[in-house]
């Protein structure tokens, strides 16, 4: 299956959608794109090295301050969902915007686009704060 991607070569995660997924509808429930998204966030993050220790190590992390999602298809019980995701902006001060798109395996259709505005905290504080430099090198736009 060639999948149209939005962009060249985003990381991409491998997900079931199972019976607890689903809703009353018979399709994935609204909720769990959210956490398929967050899913893929954390696998590129393992894979660029960024992992949460690594975070806790430098003693920050990113929280999310506003996420967008459009969903264009449903997914039901049973698809593999490839969970694509990519840093789109990245401002090396606090803040970047990571996108998603989610492709049902079997058909290459796109089930949903979205994004999210990460912030960088403290730990200690929990307050926004400039991104140290491993974190702007660590999340530089790749696309």
């Amino acid at each position: 299956m060639d999948i149209q991607w939005d962009v060249i070569q985003p990381h991409i995660a491998t997900l079931k959608v199972e019976k607890q997924h689903i809703d009353v509808l018979g399709h994935a429930n609204n909720c769990e794109y959210i956490k398929w998204m967050e899913d893929a966030a954390w696998s590129h993050c393992q894979a660029s090295n960024m992992s949460f220790e690594t975070w806790q190590a430098l003693g920050y992390a990113w929280v999310a301050r506003h996420t967008e999602i459009d969903y264009l298809l449903p997914a039901f019980e049973n698809d593999t969902i490839l969970a694509a995701t990519w840093i789109s902006e990245n401002d090396k001060r606090i803040s970047m915007k990571r996108q998603y798109q989610l492709v049902r395996e079997s058909d290459g259709k796109t089930l949903v686009r979205g994004s999210t505005r990460w912030i960088c905290i403290k730990l200690a504080t929990g307050k926004a704060c400039r991104m140290p430099k491993e974190f702007a090198e660590g999340f530089e736009i790749k696309v």
